[in-house]
């Protein structure tokens, strides 16, 4: 059901072949202004091959659109205006969504290729804090959205679970540490830990050289300092899946940093291989001059490896395990650098496949319009952010519907679903100020008023009766004048879905769906939609439209849709 596609089709078959039926296509406009119709066709790129005025032009390809779709045409200057027949399309847009359901604006051009999603990726032992919200639900939402464009998403969670920092912690808890107090609170107390130590060496300088002296000494297989980062580690697992749960993220594989401490050799000796390994400052580099990139840090002075000794042994695992036929990276703009290294690294050994890897960047999350530093201690809490939007959105309910049975796993859905939307609905490249009040709000375009307006229209439903099976396209009387916005909102759900695909973006779905909702809010209140008329049903089967059509959105974005508010 691409009308642009079937007009590009019938110019094609005007114009006799000199143009194509893809740049046909590409050409048809929407315009701004409804008055001028729900298609343009500009003329001025057929002037100089049909040697004729792009108005003449107009007119005549006017003669020729003849098919039911069209309902009028008209030639404004050397524009070609189109007006879709809206009974005929309304009832085509009805009754595939009807027969479609979730499936509805589903894309194929992914074609079952696999899809690493590296994404969310917090590090052991430090809070889970609202600075991993962002590659959390950026990532998670743009693995549904290729899935609903035909890839297969893989989501990745590449811990953090190795590195310098966890030198520290084991020094910092080794000065300071108290097992009792770990084991009754372990990440609050692992992060005053870290953030001690961060403060007494700013006066003691030696503890930064302990801190990798003991990261060494993990590295080596160490007996006591493996033992305490496998401690580490579990403890902050159990904490991280019970956010997840909260937030219904799942993953494919938790592999993380530590994971590829047996790959790397493999990385440092196919590098020295192909002769891209040389000595700087002691330390081992791959050059980038070429690329006009800085050196790309393989192994430090001392042997430890770095991020992108283990990046490199995770992008060929993760090419020689899933097969990937793109890999992407939902990781903040500040490692913008470092992607571009590893990329440029991996087409230097030769592999093809590193064009297919992208990193999809976005923006900080600010407090006060200050990068959140887990160092610092100035970090607030996902889960407790979570808690209090729950508790806030049963406040709610409590006051504008007491009786409502389920109304504690509602206000899950729609406290989990506020600090989510409020995400999703930015530019990923915009950075975000922390405001709690502001992910709470239950107007405007938030994430409680596209799901007050779901509710709402699933309410509807309920006192009409209902069903998809009562819906009969031929016995309705509707002109579908006054639902035509709301149709030509449906119609675009698709073309939604496919800008998000191809660009990474979950704001396009976001900003979707608040515009339906906006469109159907204003339609209910002009229209009597339970009045009984010979429009009802078909009034009916529209409702049903939109609620079908902005659950699948809420679903792409990671948000739950309760049919009661």
């Amino acid at each position: 059901m691409n009308f642009k596609k079937e007009l590009a089709q019938i110019l094609f078959e005007a114009l006799e072949g000199e143009i194509s039926v893809e740049q046909l296509e590409q050409s048809i406009e929407k315009p701004k202004n409804s008055s001028l119709g729900d298609l343009a066709f500009p003329c001025f790129p057929l002037a100089k091959v049909k040697r004729k005025a792009p108005n003449v032009i107009a007119q005549e390809l006017k003669e020729k659109v003849q098919s039911p779709t069209f309902e009028k045409v008209e030639v404004v200057g050397a524009y070609l205006n189109l007006f879709l027949n809206k009974k005929l399309v309304s009832e085509q847009v009805i009754s595939k969504i009807i027969a479609e359901g979730g499936q509805y604006g589903s894309q194929d051009f992914g074609a079952g290729g696999n899809v690493t999603i590296d994404m969310s990726s917090p590090n052991i032992a430090k809070p889970f804090s609202m600075g991993h919200l962002r590659s959390t639900v950026i990532g998670n939402s743009i693995a549904l959205i290729l899935e609903k464009c035909g890839f297969k998403p893989i989501r990745i969670n590449h811990l953090g679970d190795w590195g310098t920092q966890f030198g520290k912690l084991i020094s910092a808890y080794k000065h300071w540490g108290d097992a009792e107090k770990v084991k009754e609170n372990p990440i609050k107390e692992l992060l005053s830990l870290y953030v001690q130590f961060h403060a007494e060496a700013e006066t003691k300088p030696e503890l930064e050289d302990e801190g990798r002296s003991w990261f060494k000494r993990l590295e080596d297989g160490d007996e006591e300092a493996l033992s305490l980062w496998q401690w580490f580690r579990d403890e902050s697992l159990k904490e991280f899946s019970r956010i997840y749960e909260l937030m219904n993220v799942e993953f494919d594989s938790f592999a993380g940093e530590a994971f590829y401490n047996d790959k790397m050799d493999r990385v440092v000796n196919l590098l020295e291989e192909k002769g891209l390994l040389v000595e700087s400052d002691q330390a081992q580099v791959v050059e980038l001059t070429d690329e006009q990139l800085p050196p790309c840090l393989i192994k430090k002075s001392d042997g430890a490896t770095l991020y992108a000794t283990r990046d490199l042994a995770a992008a060929l695992y993760r090419k020689e395990n899933y097969d990937f036929v793109q890999s992407v990276y939902v990781v903040g703009h500040e490692q913008s650098l470092h992607f571009k290294q590893l990329i440029s690294v991996l087409k230097k050994m030769g592999y093809d496949w590193a064009d297919k890897m992208v990193h999809v960047p976005f923006g900080m999350m600010l407090k006060d319009g200050k990068k959140m530093s887990t160092r610092k201690g100035k970090v607030v809490l996902l889960e407790e952010v979570l808690n209090e939007s729950i508790v806030m959105a049963l406040n709610n309910i409590e006051e504008k519907n007491p009786n409502l049975v389920n109304k504690d796993e509602v206000a899950k859905q729609v406290g989990v679903g506020a600090v989510i939307f409020h995400d999703l609905k930015n530019n990923r490249m915009n950075d975000i100020e922390f405001s709690l009040e502001e992910m709470l709000r239950f107007e405007g375009e938030t994430g409680p008023y596209v799901q007050y307006s779901f509710a709402r229209a699933c309410s509807i439903l309920r006192k009409g009766e209902w069903t998809p099976a009562a819906y009969d396209a031929s016995a309705n009387q509707t002109t579908w004048e006054k639902e035509w916005k709301v149709i030509t909102m449906l119609m675009e759900f698709s073309n939604a879905i496919k800008r998000a695909g191809e660009n990474y973006d979950p704001s396009q779905v976001a900003k979707y769906i608040v515009d339906l909702a906006q469109s159907f809010n204003k339609y209910y209140a002009e229209v009597k939609v339970l009045e009984d008329s010979e429009e009802k049903q078909a009034r009916l089967a529209l409702v049903y439209s939109v609620t079908a059509v902005l659950k699948e959105g809420l679903r792409l974005l990671g948000i739950a849709a309760p049919e009661e508010m």
